[in-house]
C-alpha cells in the first residue's frame, strides 16, 4: 500500500512512515518520528522527534503528539485532545532533559478536548471521556471522565460500555470480561 501525504503537510526526512498511512492538510511529522501501517492524521497534526504510533493511530484534527509519548496500536485521538511532556513547564527554563513518558495502550479512545497529563499509561481499550483531565494511570477497559478524571464505568473492546460492575458479558457484542487486579480481563472474544 502507499502512503498519502497532502501537499500542504511536511514529512521530515528521518521520519519513518508505514504504508497505507494518510497524513492530511498541514501536518508536521519531524525527523525520528515512526509511524505504523495504516495510520490517519487528521488536519493539523503534529508529531514530534522520537514518537512512536503503533498500525491503525487515528488521531484527528488539531492534535500535537510531543517527545515522550507512544500511542500503541488501534489508538483513537479526538480532536483537539492534548497531550503534555512536563511538569512544570516554564518559558525561560529548559527542561528538555525532564520529559515524561506517557504511554496510551492499544484500543484505547481519548475523546475531543482531552487532556493527558504526562507520565500516565492509559491502559488497553480504556475510553476517556470527551473534556476530561487524566493526571493518573487509567486500567485497562476504564471509563474515565471529568476533571480530575474519575472511573465511572467499564468499555468494551467494541466501544459500547458494560454493564454489571464491568464483569460479565457485553449485550452488544457477547464478549465476557473479568475482573483482573485493578481493570477488567476479557474471556472471551464474542463478535469482535
Amino acid at each position: 500500500m502507499s502512503v498519502f501525504i497532502h501537499e500542504s503537510s511536511f514529512v521530515d526526512e528521518g521520519a519513518t512512515i508505514g504504508s497505507g498511512t494518510k497524513i492530511w492538510h498541514f501536518c508536521h511529522v519531524m525527523p525520528g518520528a515512526v509511524s505504523g501501517e495504516r495510520c490517519n492524521l487528521g488536519q493539523n497534526v503534529v508529531v514530534m522527534n522520537g514518537v512512536r504510533l503503533g498500525r491503525n493511530v487515528k488521531v484527528q484534527n488539531n492534535v500535537s503528539i510531543y517527545e515522550g509519548v507512544e500511542l500503541e496500536d488501534d489508538v483513537f485521538c479526538g480532536p483537539s485532545m492534548v497531550f503534555t511532556n512536563v511538569m512544570n513547564p516554564r518559558s525561560h527554563v529548559s527542561r528538555k532533559n525532564e520529559y515524561r513518558k506517557t504511554l496510551v495502550r492499544r484500543g484505547s479512545t481519548i475523546g475531543a478536548n482531552a487532556t493527558i497529563v504526562c507520565g500516565v499509561t492509559l491502559g488497553e481499550f480504556s475510553f476517556v471521556g470527551a473534556g476530561a483531565v487524566v493526571n493518573s494511570d487509567v486500567p485497562a477497559y476504564a471509563l474515565v471522565v471529568g476533571v480530575p478524571a474519575r472511573r465511572i464505568g467499564w468499555m468494551c473492546q467494541c466501544g459500547e460500555r458494560l454493564s454489571d460492575g464491568g464483569a460479565g458479558v457485553c449485550g452488544a457484542c457477547g464478549s465476557s470480561y473479568e475482573r483482573s487486579g485493578d481493570g477488567l480481563r476479557r474471556t472471551n472474544p464474542g463478535a469482535i
